[in-house]
C-alpha cells in the first residue's frame, strides 16, 4: 500500500482514496471518447451515442467531487459547467425520444 501511496503522491489513506476517485473520473472521460470512436467506426461516420453523455456526466460528477475536495476553483468551475451541458444533452435526447419538440408540449 505504501508503494501505491508514494507513486500517486498521497500522504494519507484518505488522500489515496481521493486520488483514486479522481483517477476514476478520468477513466470515465476516457471511456466516453473510446465509445464514441468505436461507434463512429462502426457507422463509418461521426456519431455521438447516448452512452457518451452518460459517461460524460458520470466523469464530471466524480471529477467535480474530487475538485471540491482539492478546493481547486478552476477545476470546480470547469467541471460544474460541463456537468450542466452533459445533463442538458441527456434531457434533449429524452425529450426527442418521447416525441416532444423542444419548447413544445408534444401536441
Amino acid at each position: 500500500m505504501n508503494w501505491l501511496m508514494s507513486a500517486l503522491g498521497a500522504e494519507t489513506t484518505s488522500e489515496l482514496v481521493w486520488v483514486l476517485v479522481g483517477l476514476g473520473g478520468q477513466v470515465m472521460f476516457m471511456m466516453r471518447f473510446l465509445i464514441q470512436w468505436i461507434v463512429s467506426e462502426k457507422a463509418k461516420k461521426s456519431t455521438i451515442p447516448v452512452s457518451f453523455w452518460w459517461f460524460s456526466i458520470a466523469g464530471a460528477a466524480i471529477l467535480l467531487a474530487y475538485a471540491i475536495y482539492r478546493a481547486d476553483p478552476v477545476f470546480i468551475l470547469g467541471q460544474s459547467l460541463g456537468f450542466f451541458i452533459y445533463a442538458r444533452n441527456l434531457w434533449l435526447i429524452r425529450t426527442e425520444r418521447r416525441g416532444v419538440a423542444p419548447g413544445g408540449d408534444g401536441i
